[in-house]
């Protein structure tokens, strides 16, 4: 059986930290790989970058219209050959081993597992989510691993726990190349993990196999994004999530936190109805909410 893994690397203007992320592929103990390179209509000249680098088993394909990481990946996954397939960030680097240490677990298993992934190690923020320079964390936290005889959709519902680079799957874990929502400009990826683990089953390792920096333009310091992400999550699950209210409530109290704090009371308290119709228990967040409320204002000198 072959054992040929493509490497899907979307950039969008990283110019600078892409020769790195190239590089942290193209070493690797594992040497039967393609490394596609999808330039998400850059403005600047990322093909040069890539020429640059003497190696035969790099492609480079240009996309005129920006689209986001997630249709960028969509057309890697149209020129990849590989039996395997496995994702690399044009700002991250892959730790030596990856490939050779996830390829030989995934052959381990059973057939049905079509994936498996690892942790990350970031730099910039703490498991706290506070960011800084010399903040660091290890993503997803180990003590919550992923177990393959739990319900790994409910799971998954509610809290992502894959990382596409820090995973390597099987070409044929998803019925289509189609795999990531190319309307989702954030947690493209939390969307694409639930609707995997109806096809397939992950096995996760808590080892990390990836080094993480949290830049100025990362989308995961963005607010706003991560919320659209979790809209569409609700929007493409809702199948699945009407027979799971407890489950579709949790994610909407992250919608409702998030319109609270940015202001936008009446979409706060749009979802909050939703959340409490779903899971009346919740009623509780509402009057903490309240208490806080009242409690600031005896607190606040007239």
């Amino acid at each position: 059986m072959s054992s040929k893994v493509s490497i899907i690397l979307p950039t969008f203007n990283r110019s600078s930290t892409l020769v790195g992320a190239i590089n942290s592929v193209i070493t690797q103990s594992h040497k039967d790989l393609e490394l596609i390179v999808v330039d998400d209509g850059s403005t600047e000249d990322i093909e040069k970058v890539v020429r640059s680098i003497a190696d035969d088993r790099i492609r480079y394909i240009r996309r005129e219209l920006n689209g986001g990481a997630a249709a960028a990946r969509n057309t890697g996954l149209k020129y990849a050959k590989g039996d395997y397939v496995a994702f690399q960030d044009s700002d991250d680097i892959w730790l030596p081993g990856k490939l050779e240490k996830q390829l030989a677990l995934l052959c381990s298993l059973p057939a049905h597992f079509g994936a498996v992934t690892g942790a990350k190690i970031i730099y910039g923020r703490d498991s706290s989510f506070n960011y800084g320079p010399t903040r660091i964390a290890l993503a997803p936290p180990p003590d919550g691993r992923l177990c393959p005889d739990e319900g790994q959709l409910e799971r998954l519902l509610t809290e992502n726990r894959i990382s596409v680079q820090n995973t390597l799957f099987r070409h044929n874990c998803m019925p289509t190349l189609e795999w990531f929502d190319p309307c989702a400009r954030a947690n493209e990826d939390w969307e694409f993990a639930i609707r995997l683990v109806q096809h397939t089953t992950v096995y996760e390792d808590i080892e990390p196999v990836v080094l993480g920096f949290v830049s100025a333009d990362s989308i995961s310091a963005n607010g706003r994004k991560p919320i659209i992400g979790r809209l569409r999550i609700l929007r493409k699950n809702r199948a699945i999530l009407t027979t799971r209210r407890r489950l579709r409530s949790l994610i909407m109290l992250d919608v409702v936190r998030y319109f609270y704090v940015v202001g936008k009371r009446r979409s706060a308290i749009k979802f909050l109805v939703a959340v409490i119709g779903d899971y009346p228990p919740h009623i509780r967040f509402v009057c903490w909410a309240l208490a806080k409320k009242f409690r600031n204002w005896f607190l606040t000198p007239s």
